[in-house]
C-alpha cells in the first residue's frame, strides 16, 4: 500500500489547535514531535529511565498524519471511513479511507486554508505542509497501545479491546459505574482528551430521563452515548466527516444502544440547510446541545439563529474544544446574543467549556 505522510510545521503553542482542526477533517491519528523538556512527572508516568538527548527548545513542533493513497488497480472503497471490523480470528483490522490524488489535493488545500484562518487566534509559526511517501507500517494498529480506560466521575470509557480494570469491576457489575465501550478507529478519539473529559460532568449535571440531545461534531459518538447512559431518550448526532456514521454504528452496537433512538447525520449545520432540516425533522427543539468542536466554530454556533433556534426554552448549550486563549472571544459571542443567559465557564488545564441556557 502507498501512504502519504503529511507534516505540518507549526509551534508547540499551536499543536493542540492544529490537531483539533485536523479532527474536523476526520484526522485524529496524529503524531506530534517537539523538543519540549520532559518533566519528572512525565518520566515517572511513562516509565522513562534514561532522558533522551534533546535540542534546545525553540517552540517549534511537527504534527504529522497519514493518508492511504489509491494505487492503479486498487479498488476504492465506497465508505470513506475508518472503522473497525471483527475478523474471523477475533482480531481487528482498520478499513482505511482510500484517497484519490484529486481528493488528497483538495484535502490539503482545505487544510492550508484552515491553517491560515487559525493565525488570527494562535501563533501557527511556519504553517508549512510537507508531503512525502511512506510504506505501510505497523503504525496502523500501534495507536491502540496508547489508549487506556478512563474514569470520569462514574462514567468509565473503555476501549473495547481492553478488559474492565480490576479496581472498577465490582462497581461496574453493581451499576455504580456506567461503561461506554469505544472503538474509535484511526479517525476519532476515545474520550481521553480534556475537551471530552470537561463535557461529561456538564452532561451529568443537566441530562434528565427522556431528554433530547443534539451532539454537534460527534466524532465517535462518545458524548451522545454518554447522554444515553445518563437517561437521554433521543440523540441526534452530526459531524462533517462521513466516517462518523460507520464508526458510531459499531459503537452503538457495542453498547447495546438502539439506532432508532440515536440518529446520525453527515453535514454542516452552519452552512447546509439540508442538514438543519434533518436535525429539525428528528426533533423540532432539543433539551441540550453539546458541541466539542473548535473555538471559531463555537463562536458561530453561539450566534443568533444557530444553536439558539434549535433549543427549547431553558435548553442548555454545552460547548467545548476551546483553548483558554479563545475564552474571551467565545464568552463574548454568547454575551452578544441576547438569547443566552446564565453563561458559565469551566476549565481543565488549558481547555475551557462554556455552558449557557436559552431564554
Amino acid at each position: 500500500m502507498k501512504w502519504k505522510q503529511v507534516t505540518i510545521h507549526t509551534t508547540v503553542e499551536a499543536e493542540d489547535t492544529v490537531s483539533a482542526m485536523l479532527s474536523e477533517y476526520g484526522i485524529d491519528g496524529v503524531q506530534i514531535d517537539d523538543n519540549m523538556p520532559i518533566s519528572e512527572e512525565d518520566i515517572e508516568a511513562q516509565f522513562i529511565g534514561i532522558m533522551p538527548e534533546m535540542e534546545e527548545p525553540d517552540g517549534t513542533a511537527r504534527v504529522s498524519f497519514y493518508l492511504h493513497e489509491e494505487e492503479p488497480g486498487e479498488k476504492k472503497k465506497d465508505v470513506p471511513a475508518a472503522g473497525l471490523t471483527d475478523t474471523t480470528d477475533n482480531s481487528y483490522i482498520i478499513n482505511d479511507r482510500i484517497y484519490t490524488d484529486d481528493e488528497i489535493e483538495t484535502l490539503l488545500q482545505d487544510i492550508r486554508i484552515s491553517i491560515d484562518s487559525l493565525k488570527e487566534f494562535v501563533n501557527i509559526g511556519e504553517g508549512r505542509l510537507e508531503v512525502s511517501e511512506s510504506a505501510e507500517e505497523d503504525w496502523r494498529n500501534e495507536w491502540k497501545k496508547y489508549y487506556e480506560p478512563i474514569l470520569i466521575e462514574n462514567i468509565l470509557i473503555l476501549p473495547s479491546w481492553l478488559p474492565v480494570p480490576d479496581e472498577y469491576e465490582k462497581d461496574v457489575n453493581e451499576g455504580k459505574i456506567k461503561t461506554i465501550l469505544i472503538d474509535p478507529g484511526v479517525a476519532f478519539g476515545t474520550g481521553s482528551h480534556e475537551t471530552t473529559k470537561i463535557c461529561i460532568p456538564e452532561l451529568k449535571k443537566y441530562v434528565k430521563d427522556g431528554m433530547s440531545i443534539l451532539d454537534l461534531g460527534t466524532g465517535s459518538g462518545i458524548l451522545g452515548m454518554t447522554a444515553v447512559k445518563l437517561g437521554a431518550g433521543l440523540v441526534t448526532a452530526v459531524d462533517i466527516d462521513p466516517a462518523c456514521e460507520g464508526v458510531i454504528s459499531e459503537n452503538l452496537e457495542l453498547n447495546g444502544i438502539q439506532k432508532d433512538s440515536f440518529k446520525v447525520f453527515t453535514g454542516n449545520v452552519l452552512s447546509d440547510d439540508g442538514t438543519r432540516e434533518k436535525i429539525e425533522g428528528v426533533c423540532r427543539r432539543y433539551d441540550i446541545c453539546v458541541a466539542n468542536i473548535l473555538a471559531p466554530v463555537i463562536i458561530s454556533l453561539a450566534g443568533k439563529g444557530n444553536v439558539d433556534s434549535l433549543l427549547k426554552k431553558d435548553g442548555v448549550f454545552i460547548s467545548s474544544g476551546i483553548l483558554d486563549t479563545y475564552e474571551d472571544a467565545v464568552v463574548s459571542a454568547f454575551m452578544n446574543n441576547d438569547c443566552w443567559y446564565d453563561t458559565a465557564v469551566i476549565k481543565m488545564g488549558e481547555w475551557v467549556c462554556v455552558t449557557a441556557k436559552r431564554k
